[in-house]
């Protein structure tokens, strides 16, 4: 069954979900999120990460940022920091590429990581050099 895009859950709530429950349905759930200078320079600091007519290419990578994604099967949709594409024969076609190519999503955090392992909720392995 296909869910409509209102009812998919923000892929930023992962995070907030594996951080705290709580916090995640007073955001996702209650709406009652107060912005202060912390998530304000958090916002600031992402501005770059999210401006997709940023594109680069570097040995065999190509990097993308503020790419929408969406998955209907897993129900959810979001926009992610920067994802690295590097070519492998491994990896699947992108629309307009030549060649294949392996995904590893890059999530930008502000300040000293966490104690618990929330924010590695969206970590992948990097492939070798």
């Amino acid at each position: 069954m296909s869910m409509q895009d209102d009812e998919l859950l923000q892929l930023s709530g992962l995070q907030h979900f594996s951080f705290c429950r709580r916090q995640w349905a007073l955001i996702h759930v209650e709406n009652q999120w107060n912005e202060n200078l912390r998530t304000v320079e958090g916002n600031l600091f992402h501005s770059r990460a999210h401006d997709e007519k940023q594109r680069e290419r570097r040995d065999g990578v190509l990097i993308l940022r503020g790419l929408p994604i969406v998955s209907h099967t897993l129900g959810l949709s979001g926009q992610c920091d920067v994802v690295e594409f590097h070519a492998s024969p491994d990896g699947i076609p992108l629309h307009g590429e030549e060649g294949l190519w392996i995904p590893f999503p890059v999530e930008y955090k502000r300040g000293a990581p966490k104690e618990n392992p929330a924010d590695q909720l969206h970590s992948a392995p990097r492939p070798s050099a």
